[in-house]
């Protein structure tokens, strides 16, 4: 672990409550709203949560918003998407941390979607860091300690196979899976619509104080969060399921009535949410797909 200085002209750092300091990364995009919060925990030999994008900038501003004789101890990927993982090899190398993750793109993957891979089923690829290795694997449960700072890993799949929380006390670092300023993207076969509502409720059944997500602002009411969350996703899942019952056949005609009005630029991603409920619905047995709930099914009522 080495030590770095104090924050070069420039350096984006911003305070937090509860010992926690964050820096934007500069990748704003319709996916990442302003970019990439990464977050710093504690102080002394710290913990960095979410790395970025593999941006030389960025990285100087991690090490710069650090305070004189500070280092970084531990660095922790929420999930293996470029914008999250990508900088952590650099990183490590500067600081000499481990880097701690749930595992490589892939490994979080569940028994049902992976047998639908093998089927065929493609896509749902974007941004995926296929070269991230970690050097620890964080399982459900697992902890990381500092002086000052503890971290609970939570394995909450849905928007990955692999993506974690990481409980800070009463505030929960909530990655990709609780955004502050839109629903996550699910998109199959990385994305799980089943897996994701079973952990926003796994999420719903603890009084958090406060979110902060990997992007967008903190989320000071998190059960109101995460119950819009659940309730947007039950809204859509009724759209794709009268879709079906109205006779739409394809995925196309499916996401068209489902997702009616979407910004033109967003049907991708809406077809492929789309694609995670028919997948999530065809699992429970409310609607028949021919051959498999893959991207060319004919899809009918159950």
């Amino acid at each position: 672990m080495r030590s770095h200085g104090k924050a070069p002209a420039g350096a984006s750092a911003e305070m937090l409550p509860a010992g926690v300091r964050m820096v934007r990364a500069t990748n704003a995009s319709p996916m990442t709203e302003a970019g990439t919060n990464t977050f710093i925990v504690g102080r002394g030999a710290v913990a960095v949560i979410d790395p970025g994008p593999a941006d030389p900038a960025h990285l100087a501003a991690i090490l710069g918003a650090l305070a004189p004789g500070e280092c970084v101890a531990t660095i922790v990927v929420t999930h293996p998407h470029l914008d999250h993982s990508a900088l952590a090899p650099a990183l490590a190398a500067a600081t000499g941390a481990p880097v701690h993750a749930f595992g490589p793109a892939g490994s979080g993957r569940s028994p049902g979607m992976a047998r639908l891979m093998a089927a065929g089923l493609a896509g749902g690829g974007e941004g995926v860091d296929r070269a991230f290795r970690p050097d620890s694997l964080l399982a459900d449960g697992a902890v990381l300690r500092g002086s000052d700072w503890e971290l609970l890993a939570l394995h909450t799949p849905g928007h990955m196979g692999e993506h974690l929380c990481l409980a800070f006390g009463d505030t929960l670092f909530s990655g990709d899976h609780v955004m502050g300023w839109a629903p996550s993207l699910v998109s199959p076969p990385e994305g799980d619509m089943g897996a994701y509502m079973a952990s926003l409720d796994r999420l719903a059944a603890t009084a958090w104080r406060r979110m902060l997500p990997a992007h967008g602002r903190p989320v000071d009411d998190p059960a109101a969060r995460l119950a819009a969350l659940a309730a947007h996703r039950r809204g859509r899942e009724a759209q794709v399921l009268a879709a079906v019952r109205s006779g739409a056949l394809t995925l196309d005609l499916i996401a068209a009535a489902a997702y009616a009005g979407t910004d033109p630029a967003l049907m991708p991603a809406a077809r492929q949410s789309a694609l995670a409920h028919l997948i999530d619905l065809a699992a429970r047995n409310l609607i028949e797909a021919d051959p498999l709930p893959l991207s060319d099914a004919r899809f009918r009522a159950a």
